[in-house]
C-alpha cells in the first residue's frame, strides 16, 4: 500500500486557513502531538482533503481509506460510508463507492471522538436521507444580502476570480463536514447579469476551490435572461429561440463548470417574470430548463413559493398552482416547497403540498437565517421547529406517510431527493452573527444527512464541538442544551402564540405591528389580512365554512383542524376565528390564553440570561460577551412583543389582563409612533 501523508496540507490545516478561532466553527479539534497514521492506494483532491483532515485531527489507531465497490458498498450510494474496526482492532477502515463517502466517513470518525462517542469495535453503515442538501444563499451581487443579518455576502464578486479568499475553503470545509453537497451561490430574486461570461468565470473559481470538499454550486435564474441578457424579443419557453439560448447558456456553464449542479428558479411570484407571462404554465417553464440540462445531468429546483393579490386566501395559493401540474414535470425537476403554506413564520402547519403532488419529487426549503425570528440578535434554536414540520404525518398513504418519508424517496421512489436551507452565512468574523445561530446551519446539515437524529442530539453534538472546554462540565451541556431546546418554543410564545403569524412589523419583520397599515400596500402584507382581530374574536377562518384551507390536507387531518374543539391549540388562531371568551382546554378563556402564552415567552428569555450568566469563565470572554449581549436584546424584545400584541389585541377584547402577570411596560401609543429602522433593530423601544 501507498502511504500519503500530504504534509503540505497538514500543514495548512493546522496553521494556516483554520487557525483562526472564528474559523474553526464546531470542527475545534485539538491537533494530534503526531500526525495519525491515514493509509489509501488513491488519491484524489477529495481523498486528499479527507486524509489531511484525519491526520490534523485523528487521535487514535490508524485508519485505512478505501474505495470499494462491493455490494454493501453500492447499496450506501456514493455518500455513504462503512466505517468498521478491525478484528485485531489496530486499525480502522472507511469504505465507500465514491470519494465524497471517504471524506464523509472521515468527518463522522472525527466527529464521534469530539463528541465522546464510544469508539469501541466500530461498525457503522450510513448513507444520507436526501442526495441533494443544499444550502440556498440569498446573496446579492453587490454584496448585499436580502434576509442576511450576518455582514455582507462571503463572495466578493469584484475581486474573483483572481482572488480567492480563505474563507471560501473554511466554508466548503465547514459544510463537507455536516454533509452538505451544494450551494447556490446567488438570490432567488436573480439578476441576469449572473449568467454573463464575465460572472460564470468568478462562479467557476469558486466551484474550483469548493469541488475537492464534494460541494457541488448551483446558480439562480432569472426567467427573463433570454431577453434582458440575450437581447432575444421575448422569453416564452416555447420560443424555439429561447429554448435554443438556454441550451447554448447551459453548454457554455458545463464547459466552464463540469460538475455544475443547476438551476434554482422562482418565478411568477412577488413581480418576478416567469412561464406565466406568456400564457405557459410553471411545467412548461422547468421543463424547458431541464431540457438543457439533462445533457449534463444537471436539475432544476423550482420554487413553489407563489401568491398573487386577490380575494382568495394566500395559504392555498401554492397548492392551487401546483397540485393540477402534478406529473407533468421532467424527472430532472424537483418542486422547492417552503416548510408552511404562508412564509417560514415561527410556526405553520406543514404546506399541503407535502404528499399531495405524488407523481412529482418535492424537496422541503428551510430557512436557516431568522428573518421572522429575531435576526442574528435572538437564540433561537431551529432543529425542533423543523423536526416538527419533517415529523408530521400528511396520511397522503396512510398513517405514517410523514413529510420527512413523501420526499426522501421512502413513500414514492423518486430518483431525485433533496432539502434546502437558507443560508444565515454572511462575512462577520463568527460567520452567523449570533454564535448561538452557527447552530442552525449546523443542524440543517446534519438533518439533511439523517433527518432521524433528534434535535437534542445534535444541540448534544454541536455544543461539545463549539464549547469544547465548557463542555466538560456536565451542567452546562444540561442547562445550554435545555436553553437552546426551549428557545424556539419561547419565541412563539412572545411572537404569535396559538397559531398567529405574519403581525410582523411592514418590511423588514423585526418586532410586532400588528396594527400596521400602509396605504396602497397590498392586503397581504399587512398584519390585518391574518390575524382579523375584532370584537368577535381573532384568527384566521380556513374551516370550511371560511376560506376551505383545511380541504387541501388528507383525512383525518382536514376535519381535525376543520373543528375548533379538536384543532391543536397551537394551530387555532391559524384555522379558526375565535372568541375571545372560547374556553381552551386548560379552563381559560382564549383571551387570558394569550396573556399567559405572551408572559411565558418573557420569562423563559429572562431564564436563558440567568443560565447563560451562570457560565461565565467557562467559555472564552469575547463569545460569552456577545452572547450575554443579546440575549439582553432578546429579552427587551420580548417585552416589547408582549406589550404591543397584548396591548393592541386587548382593544378588541375588551378583557382584562390577569392581575397575577406583568403590566405593560409600555403604552400603545407610543409603540405605534415607534418605527424601527432595519440599521438601528438594536434600540427598539425599551
Amino acid at each position: 500500500m501507498i502511504r500519503f501523508f500530504c504534509l503540505l496540507i497538514f500543514c495548512c490545516l493546522a496553521s494556516g486557513s483554520y487557525a483562526s478561532e472564528a474559523d474553526s466553527l464546531w470542527l475545534r479539534m485539538p491537533a494530534p502531538k503526531t500526525a495519525a497514521e491515514v493509509i489509501t492506494r488513491k488519491m484524489t483532491p477529495t481523498i486528499q482533503v479527507a486524509v489531511a483532515e484525519l491526520k490534523h485531527g485523528w487521535r487514535g489507531v490508524p485508519v485505512l481509506l478505501k474505495v470499494d465497490k462491493s455490494k454493501v458498498e453500492r447499496g450506501l450510494g456514493s455518500d455513504g460510508y462503512w466505517i468498521r474496526t478491525a478484528t485485531d482492532g489496530k486499525s480502522i477502515t472507511i469504505s465507500s463507492i465514491g470519494d465524497a463517502g471517504l471524506l464523509y466517513g472521515a468527518f463522522q470518525l472525527l466527529r464521534m471522538q469530539q463528541t465522546g462517542a464510544s469508539m469501541n469495535r466500530l461498525d457503522i453503515k450510513e448513507s444520507p436521507s436526501y442526495k441533494i442538501r443544499i444550502l440556498n444563499h440569498w446573496d446579492n451581487l453587490d454584496r448585499t444580502i436580502e434576509r442576511g443579518y450576518a455582514g455582507r455576502s462571503l463572495w466578493n464578486w469584484d475581486e474573483l476570480p483572481a482572488t480567492l479568499s480563505p474563507r471560501y475553503e473554511v466554508y466548503a470545509r465547514a459544510n463537507a463536514s455536516i454533509g452538505i453537497n451544494g450551494t447556490v451561490l446567488n438570490n432567488v430574486n436573480a439578476s441576469p447579469e449572473v449568467l454573463s461570461a464575465a460572472y460564470l468565470q468568478k462562479v467557476q473559481a469558486l466551484a474550483n476551490v469548493f469541488r475537492p470538499y464534494a460541494l457541488k454550486v448551483y446558480l439562480s435564474i432569472n426567467f427573463s435572461s433570454p431577453a434582458e441578457l440575450g437581447g432575444l424579443p421575448t422569453s416564452d419557453p416555447l420560443d424555439k429561440n429561447v429554448r435554443k439560448w438556454w441550451i447554448d447558456k447551459v453548454n457554455e456553464i458545463y464547459k466552464l463548470i463540469p460538475d455544475f449542479g443547476g438551476f434554482l428558479v422562482k418565478a411568477n411570484s412577488e413581480g418576478l417574470p416567469g412561464p406565466q407571462d406568456f400564457g405557459r404554465t410553471h411545467a412548461d417553464g422547468a421543463n424547458m430548463l431541464a431540457e438543457a440540462l439533462k445533457p449534463h445531468k444537471g436539475i432544476v429546483m423550482w420554487r413553489a413559493f407563489v401568491y398573487n393579490p386577490g380575494d382568495q386566501d394566500r395559504a392555498k395559493q401554492a397548492y392551487q398552482e401546483f397540485m393540477p401540474l402534478d406529473g407533468q414535470f421532467h424527472d430532472n425537476v424537483i418542486v422547492q416547497v417552503k416548510n408552511g403554506p404562508i412564509d417560514f413564520q415561527p410556526r405553520e402547519p406543514f404546506s399541503p403540498l407535502f404528499g399531495a403532488m405524488k407523481k412529482t419529487p418535492v424537496m422541503p426549503e428551510f430557512q436557516i437565517t431568522q428573518e421572522y425570528l429575531g435576526f442574528s440578535n435572538h437564540l433561537v434554536y431551529l432543529a425542533p421547529m423543523w423536526k416538527e414540520c419533517l415529523e408530521s404525518d400528511t396520511y397522503q398513504k396512510g398513517k405514517g406517510s410523514t413529510v420527512a418519508r413523501v420526499t426522501d424517496g421512502s413513500v414514492y421512489p423518486h430518483a431525485l431527493t433533496a432539502m434546502a436551507g437558507v443560508a444565515n452565512i454572511g462575512d462577520e468574523n463568527n460567520w452567523c452573527g449570533h454564535p448561538f445561530a452557527q447552530s442552525n446551519w449546523y443542524a440543517f446539515g446534519r438533518l439533511a444527512w439523517n433527518h432521524e437524529l433528534s434535535s437534542e442530539q445534535i444541540a448534544d453534538e454541536w455544543l461539545k464541538q463549539t464549547f469544547p472546554d465548557a463542555a466538560s462540565s456536565a451542567s452546562f451541556l444540561s442547562a445550554t442544551e435545555k436553553m437552546m431546546m426551549e428557545s424556539r418554543e419561547a419565541a412563539v410564545n412572545y411572537m404569535m402564540p396559538l397559531g398567529l403569524h405574519h403581525i410582523f412589523a411592514f418590511g423588514h419583520h423585526y418586532g410586532p405591528e400588528p396594527w400596521c397599515e400602509v396605504p396602497g400596500a397590498r392586503a397581504d402584507w399587512l398584519p390585518g389580512y391574518y390575524h382579523k382581530a375584532d370584537k368577535a374574536g381573532v384568527g384566521f377562518d380556513r374551516s370550511k365554512t371560511g376560506s376551505n384551507a383545511v380541504a387541501q390536507y388528507q383525512s383525518p387531518l382536514c376535519d381535525l383542524y376543520d373543528d375548533v374543539q379538536t384543532c391543536p391549540e397551537n394551530l387555532i388562531l391559524w384555522f379558526h376565528h375565535v372568541p375571545w371568551s372560547f374556553k381552551m382546554k386548560n379552563g381559560r378563556t382564549l383571551w387570558e390564553e394569550l396573556c399567559y402564552t405572551y408572559d411565558k415567552g418573557l420569562q423563559q428569555t429572562r431564564s436563558f440570561q440567568k443560565t447563560w450568566d451562570a457560565f461565565e469563565g467557562l467559555i472564552d470572554s469575547n463569545r460569552f460577551k456577545e452572547v450575554q449581549r443579546r440575549l439582553k436584546i432578546q429579552t427587551r424584545d420580548a417585552m416589547w412583543w408582549k406589550d404591543g400584541c397584548l396591548l393592541y389585541f386587548q382593544q378588541y377584547s375588551q378583557m382584562a389582563i390577569p392581575h397575577e402577570l406583568e403590566r405593560p411596560v409600555h403604552d400603545l401609543d407610543s409603540l405605534k409612533r415607534f418605527k424601527l429602522h432595519i440599521s438601528n433593530h438594536e434600540n427598539a423601544p425599551r
